[in-house]
């Protein structure tokens, strides 16, 4: 069985961990817990990596943020994952700091990569992992929040909810999106 695991966030080092870019965060501390590396290829930065028994395609988009779908659908397609197979990771400004979301479809809301994700698949229906970024900035301020990086306080929440972002991805390739909503929602 192969899964494509999308990261969402934006290349280079003036964004690198920054809000926005959560989807990054989380899929490097995938590869390191897997023992995969990441290297340059079509529209994305790819890696692959086993766990119990199966494969998983893990892709930081090269596009930016606002052209995420065309990764997505690149590497769905050369790798012939179904779209139930599939699991996109973003920063979502409506939940709280670290909060977890699975979710098995819904709309893009205000995100732009998950919304250009589903012009390009013609879908709502891709399973999604949204990780709370809180939205603690003043009106009009917005992409100066997800473009800013986390303070010292925000990275102590963080850390441990990376790591159990982690976990809800290899819970979600081993025992399926609903189990994994059951068990990792309610954290």
């Amino acid at each position: 069985m192969k899964y494509l695991i999308a990261g969402l966030g934006n290349i280079g080092e003036e964004y690198a961990n920054t809000r926005h870019n959560i989807g990054f965060i989380v899929l490097d501390a995938l590869a390191a817990a897997l023992d995969a590396k990441f290297t340059i290829d079509r529209h994305a930065f790819k890696a692959e990596a086993k766990y119990k028994g199966r494969t998983l395609i893990l892709i930081k988009p090269t596009t930016y943020m606002n052209l995420s779908g065309k990764a997505v659908k690149y590497w769905l397609d050369k790798e012939k994952i179904p779209l139930e197979n599939s699991l996109v990771i973003s920063d979502d400004l409506d939940l709280p700091l670290g909060v977890l979301r699975l979710k098995v479809r819904g709309s893009g809301g205000s995100h732009n990569g998950l919304n250009h994700i589903i012009e390009t698949l013609l879908t709502n229906e891709f399973p999604r992992l949204r990780i709370g970024i809180g939205d603690d900035f003043a009106r009009g301020y917005q992409v100066e929040y997800v473009l800013s990086r986390w303070s010292k306080t925000e990275e102590k929440i963080l850390i441990p909810r990376i790591e159990m972002a982690v976990e809800a991805i290899k819970s979600f390739v081993t025992v399926g999106i609903d189990r994994t909503m059951n068990d990792f929602n309610k954290k």
